[in-house]
């Protein structure tokens, strides 16, 4: 199956990402329907051409005729509803999604699944501090990175339709991984970042900070404004690997500790050498 304009996408949870992935579509000319829980969603995302239609009830008219189906749904959610709903989907139809986890995810999805609906999972390295479809924003995708996810039970055809799905969508990159090495990466790359942040913001409650603070601050916070309910789980999800990395985080930060309370400027004047040298990667990157 190749992505075209004649393919019918639905889009299941349509809040901030889910709003997105129908911003960017829609506006590309594709014919984009959504099913989510909040009727203000559906009204405000035809009332701003988001979406061509939508639905707070499970539309099994709606459903059948998707080719492709993108779920923005947290972990549990997704597996329920698929569990009671996938009967619904016509044969032959392609599902992903956008879930930050893999592991405990993909395989479950794939076993359940009827045979005749293929699901390949991807994960679009992009958001926003704020929720809602009211809040998506496609520009989000510019310059990020989206990753495909795909097991030995993925057809080429899916694997080669997901990544066309991210380029049509503006992402800078699109990789694949195994579901193993996106939860090895994520732990670091995004979920360790947020214990930080999170930590951060919770390590002093003087109320002042608020006038003194500077760019750096912001920066460096700037995801501590989080999702809880969504962000628990996911870290749960991935506990192994995020609780891996969070001893690396914590052995690194006790040699910085430790060099600051030696007087040890070498060693301090190292790691920071090592940290200019391995950002840059990242500014060369963007």
């Amino acid at each position: 199956m190749k992505l075209n304009k004649n393919m019918k996408i639905l889009i299941v949870g349509l809040g901030l990402m889910g709003g997105s992935y129908a911003r960017a579509l829609h506006r590309r000319g594709y014919s984009v329907s959504a099913i989510t829980k909040d009727q203000s969603s559906i009204d405000f995302a035809l009332s701003r051409g988001i979406i061509d239609k939508g639905s707070t009830e499970i539309d099994a008219d709606i459903i059948g005729e998707a080719d492709l189906v993108v779920f923005a749904l947290y972990p549990h959610i997704f597996l329920k509803w698929l569990e009671e709903n996938q009967h619904l989907f016509k044969s032959g139809a392609v599902i992903t999604d956008v879930t930050g986890v893999k592991c405990s995810v993909v395989y479950k999805v794939q076993e359940m699944l009827r045979e005749d609906v293929e699901f390949i999972a991807a994960h679009p390295m992009a958001g926003r501090e704020v929720y809602g479809v009211e809040n998506s924003d496609d520009r989000i995708f510019w310059g990020a990175n989206y990753i495909v996810v795909p097991t030995e039970k993925n057809t080429e055809e899916a694997i080669e339709l997901c990544c066309e799905l991210g380029e049509v969508m503006g992402f800078y990159d699109v990789s694949v991984l195994s579901p193993e090495k996106h939860d090895e990466m994520i732990a670091f790359l995004s979920q360790l970042t947020h214990c930080i942040a999170v930590s951060l913001m919770c390590a002093s409650d003087n109320p002042d900070l608020v006038h003194y603070t500077g760019d750096s601050f912001r920066d460096l916070t700037r995801i501590a404004r989080i999702n809880d309910e969504m962000w628990s789980e996911l870290f749960l999800e991935n506990k192994e690997a995020l609780l891996f990395e969070m001893d690396r985080f914590k052995s690194s930060f006790d040699k910085m500790y430790n060099a600051i309370n030696e007087g040890d400027r070498e060693s301090m004047r190292e790691m920071m050498r090592l940290s200019t040298a391995r950002r840059g990667n990242f500014d060369r990157k963007l």
